[in-house]
C-alpha cells in the first residue's frame, strides 16, 4: 500500500517525477511510493489503479513545473488541460482533497512561481494555499534529502521504513540562492515555503493523511474517509466504496492511456 503518490504532468515534470520516485523508493521501499509508469502492472485498469492509489496514500506530491498551469490538453490544441475534467493531473488532486489525503505542491525549477488561485479550477483552488517545497536540478541531492526527511517526519509508516539518506552519496548540495525578487519566507530548518498563512505542518497520521498537531497548518486534508474497495467502471464513474465521500462524476468513455496524456 503506497504512502506517497507522485502526481506530475509529463510535459514539464516527468524527469523530476522519476528522480523523486527513485530516491523515495530507495529510501522507503518501492511499495511505499506510487508512480503511474512504475506502479501499475500490465493489464490492470488504470482508472482503478490511479483512483485507488490516491485514496490509499497518506500524501500526494503535486509536481508543478513552469508550464504546469498553461499546459495544453493533448487532444484539444489551444485548450488548457486543467480546464477539462478528464485531465488526470487535475483528477488525482481532486481525489486527494476529497478523501483526506494531504497535498504537498513541489515546485520544479528555481524560478517556478507559487500558484495563483485565480488561474486554477475551483475544484483544486485549495492547492494554491498548501505549503510547498521545491526541487531543482542544481540542488537535486539537497532537495531530495529534504523531501525524504520531511515525509519521514510527517508519516509514521514512512519513518518506520526509512533507510535514511544514501550513505554512499556525496554531501548534499547547499540550498539555492533565492531568485531575484523572491522574498518568499523559507524555514531554514525544514525547507518548507510559507504561503503567507500562519502555522507549520501538522503530523500526518494513518493512511488517510489526517493532520494532527497544529490546527492552523496550511495543508488541505479534505473531510472524507478513506474508501477501500472502490472501483471505477468503464466510463470513468466511481462506484462502490465503503461509505463516505464517494464521487460520481462522468469523465467520458474509457480509452487507452498514453504517457503524453498526463
Amino acid at each position: 500500500m503506497p504512502e506517497i503518490f507522485i502526481n506530475y504532468r509529463t510535459s514539464d515534470g516527468k524527469d523530476a517525477a522519476y528522480a523523486i520516485y527513485q530516491e523515495l523508493a530507495r529510501r522507503f521501499g518501492d511499495r511505499m511510493v506510487f508512480l503511474a509508469a512504475q506502479s501499475i502492472p500490465a493489464g490492470e485498469n488504470y482508472h482503478n489503479a490511479l483512483t485507488k492509489g490516491v485514496r490509499r496514500s497518506s500524501v500526494l506530491l503535486a509536481l508543478i513545473g513552469h508550464g504546469w498551469v498553461d499546459a495544453v490538453h493533448p487532444e484539444r490544441p489551444g485548450s488548457r488541460a486543467l480546464d477539462h475534467e478528464n485531465d488526470w493531473v487535475r483528477r488525482e488532486i481532486e481525489e486527494a482533497f476529497a478523501h483526506g489525503v494531504a497535498v504537498v505542491p513541489v515546485l520544479v525549477g528555481r524560478h517556478t512561481e507559487q500558484l495563483d488561485p485565480r488561474r486554477l479550477p475551483e475544484s483544486i483552488v485549495a492547492l494554491a494555499d498548501c505549503q510547498y517545497m521545491r526541487f531543482t536540478l542544481r540542488t537535486a541531492r539537497h532537495d531530495l534529502a529534504l523531501i525524504g526527511d520531511q515525509l519521514a517526519k510527517q508519516v509514521p509508516e514512512l519513518a518506520a521504513a526509512d533507510r535514511g539518506p544514501d550513505p554512499a552519496a556525496a554531501p548534499a548540495d547547499p540550498p539555492a540562492e533565492p531568485a531575484p525578487g523572491d522574498d518568499t519566507p523559507r524555514d531554514p530548518g525544514t525547507g518548507m515555503h510559507n504561503t503567507g498563512q500562519s502555522g507549520g505542518i501538522g503530523n500526518i497520521s494513518g493512511h488517510v493523511g489526517t493532520v494532527v498537531g497544529e490546527a492552523n497548518a496550511p495543508f488541505h486534508t479534505g473531510s472524507g474517509d478513506q474508501i477501500d474497495g472502490t472501483q471505477v467502471n468503464g466510463d470513468g464513474n466511481v462506484v462502490g466504496g465503503s461509505g463516505h465521500g464517494g464521487i460520481n462524476q462522468n469523465f467520458g468513455p474509457a480509452r487507452r492511456r498514453r504517457e503524453g496524456d498526463r
